[in-house]
């Protein structure tokens, strides 16, 4: 199931998105309205609950996350985006990382 989290996550939200793949949480983070859309099995499936919430595609970047370690992985084929001079499917950009982190951080972080 996939969550949008707006506003710290609860442990239960937590528990919800951690289902799918038990240690770590499949994330698409909208770095402008600085929401995310958790759980599920592909970062697809997050990234289209958020559009569906009115996110814009070139504000949405995928990326896994281990409540345990509090670690961020900024990989996802979703990620991938010439247009926007990201040709990986890893974050390129410094900046976009950082938002990407805290956004995170600020919703899931600290459980």
């Amino acid at each position: 199931m996939v969550l949008i989290i707006r506003e710290t996550a609860t442990p239960q939200q937590i528990e919800e998105m951690l289902k799918t793949w038990d240690v770590f949480i499949k994330i698409a983070v909208d770095i402008e309205r600085k929401i995310l859309a958790g759980g599920g099995v592909r970062h697809y499936e997050c990234e289209q609950e958020l559009l569906k919430d009115g996110s814009r595609q070139r504000d949405i970047w995928g990326a896994d996350w281990s409540p345990y370690t509090q670690e961020i992985v900024f990989e996802s084929i979703i990620n991938i985006r010439p247009s926007q001079n990201n040709r990986s499917m890893i974050i390129q950009s410094p900046q976009i990382r950082e938002q990407v982190s805290q956004i995170t951080q600020q919703l899931l972080g600290g459980l």
